[in-house]
């Protein structure tokens, strides 16, 4: 098994005043980045402007009448001032994504030269202020025309599409980029999205509220998404490792969205529900990524509802990080009776009757 390697940890620390003093710089080693982190579209704003396309995050905000991106923080006209305020921060990484369709405009085909100038400018603005810039290469923002075409994240067609798109920014920013992470917070995109609901990127107008998840397409869609996530990751990792990383010598990884779980009771029955929430939430994608394949509690679960792996397809999948990006917001109690759970029943349904376990905040 290869261990995990975690070559950089970008954590933003707010600490009540009570106990600023409680650290300092010199409590972490010299290699350990603080920085701020934050995605395309809920950064840069100027959704129409410069040749950027709708992406499927456009769609989603404007179809169920939230909040949107249009204008955001506006980073992408004042980039050079939200630069400074983090050098006089003191911060030492940004996390940022690339937003597709600013870059490919159709999600295929040419460069929009306009976008291609904005990440250069961003990068070098960083740099010049000693600030680790550290790529995120999707964040929920897939370009509409893809979607429209084929389905996006559960068609095998993305796989090539991301992957050529993932190039042209090897290519363009790998010089002075040496931190990429191919997909955000993966778990949250295949079961947030492709599920049943209205979340993370892709809009469903109107989700049933009776669906029948042991033969609907929600209760396929999730894992279709999932695994096509992990294909087209394995692919951009080895498109890197291969063609740019001797030269360029960066580290790509893969990011999770990790729930800390712990059992509602001190009873067998929450224990083992809680075992079985970490496998879905975590196993599920960690588990291909170390060892090649899904771990066994899902693959008896879902049947023939869960995709299989190939044999050249597992040994793709398996090592193909340098480290595992862990977001964390959460803490959340496990059980196995039925209480109203944290998650609405709108975002996935069939995901979390699959995992038959509750997850609630006390």
């Amino acid at each position: 098994m290869k261990p995990f390697t975690l070559v950089s940890i970008i954590l933003v620390i707010v600490l009540a005043a009570s106990y600023i003093d409680a650290f300092t710089r010199n409590n972490f080693p010299k290699d350990f980045l603080f920085g701020a982190g934050t995605s395309a579209y809920q950064w840069e704003g100027a959704s129409d402007e410069d040749g950027r396309t709708i992406s499927g995050w456009d769609f989603l905000s404007h179809c169920s009448n939230g909040s949107n991106g249009d204008i955001a923080c506006d980073g992408y006209h004042k980039y050079k001032e939200d630069v400074k305020l983090m050098a006089e921060m003191g911060l030492e990484a940004f996390r940022f994504s690339i937003s597709w369709t600013r870059l490919i405009p159709n999600g295929r085909g040419p460069i929009n030269p306009k976008g291609l100038l904005f990440y250069k400018n961003l990068i070098k603005e960083l740099r010049s202020h000693g600030i680790e810039p550290h790529v995120t290469l999707y964040h929920y923002d897939l370009p509409q025309p893809l979607e429209d075409e084929y389905g996006g994240w559960i068609n095998r067609r993305i796989i090539e599409d991301f992957t050529a798109f993932v190039d042209v920014c090897f290519r363009e920013f790998g010089e002075d980029v040496k931190l990429w992470t191919t997909i955000n917070e993966a778990t949250i995109l295949a079961f947030g999205s492709y599920g049943e609901g209205i979340t993370m990127g892709h809009c469903t107008p109107t989700p049933s509220k009776s669906i029948n998840c042991s033969t609907a397409d929600s209760s396929t869609k999730t894992y279709l998404a999932g695994h096509n996530i992990l294909l087209a990751h394995a692919s951009a990792s080895e498109l890197y490792k291969l063609k740019y990383k001797s030269k360029q010598r960066g580290s790509i990884g893969f990011s999770i969205y990790a729930v800390g779980l712990s059992p509602y009771t001190n009873s067998m029955e929450d224990e083992i529900a809680t075992q079985r929430a970490n496998t879905f939430f975590h196993g599920w994608m960690l588990k291909p990524l170390v060892f090649g394949d899904y771990p066994d509690e899902i693959k008896s679960a879902m049947g023939s509802r869960l995709p299989v792996f190939s044999e050249e397809e597992a040994k793709k999948v398996k090592g193909s990080y340098d480290f595992i990006g862990i977001i964390h917001y959460t803490t959340l109690f496990v059980t196995n009776r039925p209480l109203p759970s944290i998650y609405p029943t709108n975002i996935n349904k069939c995901f979390f009757k699959d995992m038959d376990a509750y997850m609630i905040s006390k």
